[in-house]
């Protein structure tokens, strides 16, 4: 049996409690208050809630572009670089990100992968060994199921996805697309598919939030994303409000996959609780795809982030959760925990 001690952040509530963690088989057994001498945070590991892994082989490319030129599919910067890539490079490219993302604390992102079975299969490649577990939206035809988790749509105004649709519920998988990026012509049309997790919703009107409601429909946002691609700044009380909300890094050539930036951005943005933004960073992403973590409570897969409280950064923190999501960097982790077992 494994124990992590200090100042650990339990329930969903994240109550800060003085004690220990114990481990058995990858899950959490017992959460202990007792007093301990450990100055260490621990608290749930992220879910990066949306992710494009795959540009990975474009990091920084995009400066200056606007959404459209950047991103959009089929002829922006993004997809030409995507479609010169060989499968080496991009399986290495992938790769490394994935190895950031799992020592800086993520267990697990729900990635939007390009490019059909090719595409999902390279992301499938590249997490080989590793103790990050991403969550495939797969593309273009829907064959690709066989190999991903599910469908990722890039927006309804961009094509026709109601065949798609169809076959992505009769193979029980869920299926999530872009809304309201860069305007909110494609967020009824988007809902009218019935997804299950929309992403961005930063032009959300009260129409929709209705609907939202409705159709108890999580949504995953991305705020850093959003102002680098000046779209707008996303309604994130309003969304809260009305659903669950995850948070998420979206586009790799735009933001590196970091957690910890993406939660002091959106804390010191918006008008929201430090315990509000860890809720989006680890267990909203995990309860849109069924994961049994982002929580540290008995039963729970045993995934966690440990920090050095007594660090020159964190040092006199008055409280930790505020510490861990408005001040907490890569820098402070000491261990990172995916089902009970050390990243290396």
């Amino acid at each position: 049996m494994e124990q992590f001690e200090g100042t650990v952040l339990t329930g969903r509530s994240f109550e800060p409690v003085r004690g220990r963690v114990l481990v058995e088989d990858g899950r959490i057994t017992a959460v202990e208050e007792a007093p301990v001498d450990a100055t260490n945070i621990v608290f749930p590991a992220f879910v990066n809630a949306h992710t494009h892994l795959g540009d990975s082989i474009a990091k920084e490319a995009a400066v200056g572009l606007s959404l459209t030129e950047a991103v959009a599919p089929p002829d922006s910067l993004k997809h030409r670089r995507l479609a010169a890539a060989d499968h080496e490079e991009l399986v290495t490219a992938i790769s490394r990100t994935l190895r950031f993302m799992e020592r800086t604390g993520t267990v697990s992102a729900l990635d939007f992968r390009e490019f059909g079975i090719e595409g999902a299969r390279a992301l499938r490649e590249a997490a080989e060994g590793r103790r990050i577990d991403p969550f495939i939206f797969g593309s273009d035809d829907p064959a690709v199921l066989e190999y991903a988790d599910g469908y990722g749509a890039s927006g309804a105004n961009d094509e026709d996805f109601e065949e798609r649709r169809a076959a992505v519920a009769a193979a029980d998988k869920p299926f999530a697309i872009h809304a309201g990026e860069p305007d909110a012509t494609d967020i009824h049309p988007a809902l009218d598919l019935e997804p299950d997790l929309l992403v961005h919703m930063v032009h959300a009107q009260r129409e929709h939030l209705e609907r939202v409601t409705e159709q108890s429909v999580p949504i995953a946002v991305c705020p850093r994303a959003n102002a680098v691609l000046d779209v707008g700044s996303v309604p994130l009380s309003d969304l809260l409000a009305h659903t669950t909300v995850a948070l998420g890094t979206d586009n790799v050539m735009l933001n590196q996959p970091s957690m910890f930036r993406e939660m002091a951005f959106t804390a010191k943005t918006f008008d929201v609780s430090a315990r509000e933004v860890l809720r989006m960073a680890t267990v909203a992403g995990a309860e849109i795809t069924g994961r049994n973590c982002g929580l540290i409570e008995p039963g729970r897969e045993a995934s966690m982030v440990v920090l050095d409280g007594d660090s020159d950064n964190l040092s006199g923190i008055e409280d930790p959760v505020r510490g861990v999501v408005r001040r907490a960097t890569e820098l402070d982790v000491t261990d990172v925990v995916i089902r009970g077992e050390s990243v290396d």
